[in-house]
């Protein structure tokens, strides 16, 4: 009996906190630097939940070790709902290659919601005189192991991108990794690189300049920004990759917030300014409930662990 009045009380304290929730300012933890497109995504989506919930959201940026540090001061905060992470693909990417995270990405944090998903596109110099996809792997299998093509770092998305690209069209290519997306497209605009992948909001100055040449797209359709640019999977069947960005909540977070903060996130993203804004970055907004969006992020991981394995990559 005392079992089942504790139980009660439980229950009812969980649906009070989700009736009077939020009651304070809620602290948004990017985990990565200012300005990029997940702190876009970011901000612009806290806006949105400010007028809904009247309350302050706070964005606060907390770079660095590739998205730990952010994660890591929510996974210390209180299980409440009113410090939430914001962090991208990479979050899957470091779960399935890096052994020593200080966190347990599948047991300390849970899925909220996704948010906003970028095809990457493959760029080459338009002095390369390379013209297509086909004509890219055409090059890599003429000289086995000397097209050199960079990414913003070991295991960053383009990396994976890169590596499920060389896997998937059979041929043998040279990474060469840098600290940042743009050093790579210089590097490729210098001919120094044969390509790079790399975000359609980084590289799409460059491309609309002449100074790169788009082959194509890494999503399943095409890019409303580049609509003239063909899909990969155009040129190699089944070939998708997409850079995603997702809301996270402290473990023990109670399911009603969850849920709450998921369908307000849900509304906020349906306001047509919320939309136009994406659709400026290039991206889409992705739409699945919690429980969709933790199958989806497991997905996500055995992904990157099958390229990380058949490509020998490993995070430290």
């Amino acid at each position: 009996m005392i079992r089942a009045v504790a139980l009660l009380l439980f229950l009812v304290s969980l649906g009070a906190a989700a009736q009077t929730w939020p009651q304070k300012p809620v602290r948004v933890v990017v985990a990565f630097s200012p300005g990029g497109v997940t702190d876009i995504i970011a901000r612009t989506l806290g806006a949105k939940l400010a007028e809904l919930w009247g309350q302050s959201v706070v964005v606060e940026n907390r770079p660095g070790a590739g998205g730990s540090i952010g994660t890591m001061a929510v996974v210390k905060s209180p299980a409440d709902g009113y410090t939430l992470l914001v962090h991208s693909s990479g979050y899957a990417i470091n779960a399935a290659l890096n052994p020593a995270l200080p966190y347990d990405p599948l047991k300390d944090l849970v899925e909220v919601a996704p948010l906003g998903s970028q095809p990457m596109v493959l760029v080459v110099s338009p002095a390369s005189g390379i013209r297509s996809v086909q004509e890219l792997i055409a090059a890599a299998r003429a000289k086995p192991g000397e097209l050199a093509y960079g990414s913003s770092g070991i295991g960053s998305g383009a990396h994976m991108n890169g590596e499920k690209f060389r896997i998937a069209a059979g041929v043998a290519l040279i990474h060469v990794p840098y600290k940042g997306g743009a050093d790579a497209i210089n590097d490729t605009i210098a001919q120094r690189l044969g390509f790079t992948f790399n975000t359609v909001t980084l590289a799409l100055p460059h491309i609309r300049d002449g100074r790169l040449r788009a082959l194509g797209v890494s999503s399943a359709q095409r890019s409303t920004l580049l609509p003239d640019v063909p899909t990969i999977a155009e040129s190699v069947p089944g070939f998708e990759f997409s850079f995603w960005n997702g809301l996270w909540a402290p473990a023990g977070t109670p399911p009603q917030v969850v849920e709450q903060i998921a369908r307000d996130v849900a509304r906020a993203a349906a306001q047509p300014d919320m939309r136009e804004r994406l659709a400026n970055l290039g991206a889409e907004w992705m739409e699945m409930t919690p429980a969709a969006f933790s199958r989806f992020v497991q997905a996500e991981i055995e992904d990157a662990r099958r390229i990380g394995k058949t490509a020998g990559i490993r995070l430290q």
